[in-house]
């Protein structure tokens, strides 16, 4: 069957004699144009490549020859050639112009291929178009950078070139993924995440050193924190190889997009969401893994400056037994509410209770809370209702190796008068120093700036993100 996915990347041109391919597929003429899938193209003529590296294919018989445009992951650009009595060639090209070179060279490659070969094409674009498309856009990937203000990036939606998407089959296990063109997607209407909120997201960042390598910062947790969440929801999940895969996939496709060293990172958002169609409450049938990327820099508009809490005393994040402790796609629309409430009275952000009792502090609407009381690091224990944050791991560790003691446990909201400092984690929000938190009308200060244990844990975690301190847990994965 012909893949469903859109065609959104062509890296290279089969041409096969149309005798030739006759010959080894047995095939009659007048079958030729609806052959059942790229199975019976790719292994009679002894192609050496993998059928699962081919997620996109459409096809053109002509009178003497066939052409078929597919896609492969973007490191990999091949232009394949057959001609009748002659052995297969391949060649790995190393840019997108052995695309256009291979074309004639007095005609636009759109005219080209809509006018000699006159393409069909299973995907949501017209072939000339989005091949054109590609060949321009692939002249910029030599570019180091995007064009982007990148002093002046805020925590907004930058679009980018690629996104990376894989299904589940019916065992449960996931096909090998494609990158395709930032854009739509299609969903059936009665699809398990619309219908029944079956989904799951994750953050990550990648990070450009001074050095120019690319990295990213402990991805494997951000996999087996999906696994977790999946588990929970009734969810089909990759591997945490494909995971990580999907996730260097992404990042090495939007390079240019990843910003210089000390103007941001690359924000990830890896997705889970069930889009097999059910009317019925039931688990989908199937799933859908997307990644797709933006730069930015400090998610809360104060930027460095310290932010300003509210407590909300009536309207909880989570209840026990529920999906506060995995990251759910439905744990974020009941609170937003609650932030444009907080935000237009002019706090940075909600402080949530627990709401068994109303009496212990939980989190903030996106991130981990801490106190800083003496040598000792107080924040709230992940029971259930709270989520086991990737950043919030780190510190608690960078913090044990720097000889604090660190407690995690229930904290009455009363205890936050006793903090001489307090900080938010959170891989969006990093790691946030708080100067006041607002609770029944009191303003509670804290101490900011530098010299503190806040500023400390900061200027480490970053240092090992960005590659300027060693790495002594191997916490960093180089992709580039």
């Amino acid at each position: 069957m012909y893949s469903q996915s859109p065609i959104d990347i062509f890296e290279g041109i089969f041409v096969v004699t149309y005798k030739s391919w006759l010959r080894n597929l047995n095939t009659e003429k007048e079958n030729a144009s609806n052959f059942p899938s790229s199975l019976y193209i790719f292994q009679p003529l002894s192609v050496s490549l993998p059928l699962c590296s081919f997620s996109n294919i459409f096809f053109r018989v002509g009178t003497t020859s066939l052409i078929i445009i597919f896609s492969t992951p973007i490191n990999k650009r091949y232009i394949l050639e057959f001609h009748f009595g002659a052995q297969t060639k391949l060649v790995q090209h190393s840019s997108y112009m052995a695309l256009r070179r291979c074309l004639p060279q007095y005609s636009t490659t759109s005219s080209y291929l809509s006018k000699i070969w006159g393409f069909r094409m299973h995907g949501t674009k017209a072939a000339a178009s989005v091949v054109e498309e590609h060949v321009s856009g692939a002249e910029r990937e030599d570019e180091e950078y995007a064009d982007v203000d990148w002093d002046n990036l805020g925590f907004s939606l930058v679009r980018t070139d690629f996104m990376f998407a894989t299904k589940s089959c019916r065992d449960g296990n996931f096909e090998q993924g494609y990158l395709s063109r930032y854009g739509n997607i299609e969903l059936n209407p009665a699809a398990g995440i619309l219908n029944y909120g079956q989904g799951l997201i994750e953050g990550m960042k990648a990070y450009r050193g001074e050095d120019g390598r690319v990295l990213l910062f402990r991805p494997e947790l951000n996999a087996m924190r999906m696994k977790i969440g999946a588990e929970r929801m009734c969810m089909h999940s990759p591997s945490v190889h494909q995971f990580i895969e999907g996730v260097k996939q992404t990042v090495l496709a939007n390079r240019r997009w990843v910003p210089p060293p000390g103007k941001g990172s690359l924000y990830l958002r890896p997705l889970l969401f069930g889009s097999g169609a059910s009317l019925g409450v039931a688990a989908a049938s199937e799933y859908t893994f997307l990644v797709f990327g933006s730069p930015v820099q400090n998610y809360f508009k104060e930027g460095t400056a310290a932010l300003n809490l509210y407590v909300e005393e009536v309207i909880p994040r989570a209840y026990l037994g529920g999906t506060g402790g995995v990251k759910a796609i439905s744990n974020y629309g009941p609170v937003l509410e609650v932030m444009r409430r907080a935000k237009s009275r002019g706090f940075s952000d909600v402080l949530y209770l627990d709401a068994d009792t109303g009496k212990n502090i939980e989190e903030v609407s996106a991130a981990n809370i801490f106190l800083v009381k003496g040598n000792t690091i107080v924040t709230p224990a992940t029971s259930g209702t709270i989520l086991g944050g990737i950043t919030r791991k780190s510190i608690i560790e960078i913090a044990l190796d720097l000889g604090y003691k660190v407690e995690e446990r229930s904290v009455p909201v009363e205890e936050l008068k006793e903090a001489e400092e307090v900080f938010c984690t959170g891989t969006a929000a990093g790691v946030a120093s708080v100067g006041s938190i607002t609770f029944k009308n009191t303003r509670t200060e804290y101490k900011v700036g530098d010299g503190i244990v806040t500023q400390q844990l900061r200027s480490i975690l970053v240092g090992i993100q960005t590659g300027s301190i060693q790495d002594t847990k191997d916490w960093v994965l180089q992709i580039a």
